[in-house]
């Protein structure tokens, strides 16, 4: 890990301000961090799904075939490098009703930053299990809506009183935005493209 993604989780006020200046410096400072931190849930969940599989009853294991996984793990990428370009074209159209005035390129960095708490949660993927998800993606949902919240007034340079409502609205938008997606995707999937299960029995 670089060193900001370090910050993000042991110093992130700090972490914020490297990123900002960062981003000031070299516009597309966040392509980086996006596109190759995007593939670790990706990455680890055909892993685990070609691999590992799940269990829907005792001495069943599931898994999908090598090209169902595959088009679900593009299917995810895409899903996430697109969401993130539309939470950061979001964040700066919402910029008009507040004092600050920052570039698509760095409310699309902000954005990829915000959500580094699920790229690293993507490792859980390695061992599909419902409840290991529910809880790993419920303690990167609160650490990403504490980094959207201490990040954003500094990041965008805003006063405290409005970098908090400019966040409750940001927050409220990714919301809509992350539970669209991600059906659109399921369903496209499931309809579209038919995911193929391969079932092995114990014994």
């Amino acid at each position: 890990m670089s060193a900001p993604i370090v910050k993000l989780f042991t110093r992130p006020n700090f972490a914020w301000t490297d990123i900002r200046r960062e981003e000031e410096a070299h516009p597309r400072h966040y392509l980086a961090h996006l596109l190759v931190l995007a593939l670790i849930p990706a990455v680890c969940l055909f892993i685990g799904t070609t691999y590992v599989g799940w269990s829907l009853a005792v001495g069943e294991n599931v898994r999908l075939s090598t090209a169902s996984a595959l088009q679900l793990c593009v299917l995810l990428y895409v899903t996430i490098v697109f969401g993130v370009a539309i939470m950061g074209g979001f964040i700066r159209w919402m910029s008009r009703t507040f004092d600050a005035r920052p570039t698509l390129n760095q409310c699309i960095g902000f954005a990829a930053y915000t959500v580094t708490p699920f790229f690293v949660a993507g490792i859980a993927g390695l061992y599909p299990s419902r409840w290991l998800a529910i809880l790993v993606l419920g303690a990167a949902s609160i650490y990403s809506t504490f980094l959207l919240f201490v990040g954003l007034p500094t990041f965008m340079h805003e006063r405290k009183e409005q970098g908090l409502l400019y966040s409750a609205s940001v927050w409220g938008v990714g919301l809509l935005v992350l539970v669209t997606l991600l059906v659109s995707m399921i369903l496209l999937w499931f309809n579209v493209l038919i995911p193929e299960y391969l079932r092995t029995t114990a014994g």
